[in-house]
């Protein structure tokens, strides 16, 4: 049950990665970046999980692509 993300979360996410704010494989510091705009402490903290999580997947993916090559 620990992995499940709401539409919302997956969708703000992906629509601050598009804006090109710069977030990071550490969740402490997604956490800071999002500082005191989110609406909750929890969504702020889900928030940055899931972004840890999604630039960690994107890095792996970019090193398999090289791998490839």
């Amino acid at each position: 049950m620990g992995k499940i993300k709401s539409k919302l979360v997956k969708r703000t996410a992906h629509t601050l990665i598009e804006r090109g704010i710069g977030f990071e494989k550490a969740f402490e510091k997604n956490k800071k970046v999002l500082g005191s705009t989110m609406p909750s402490k929890k969504l702020r903290n889900k928030m940055a999980g899931y972004l840890s999580r999604v630039k960690r997947q994107e890095e792996t993916k970019q090193l398999m692509l090289q791998n490839k090559k």
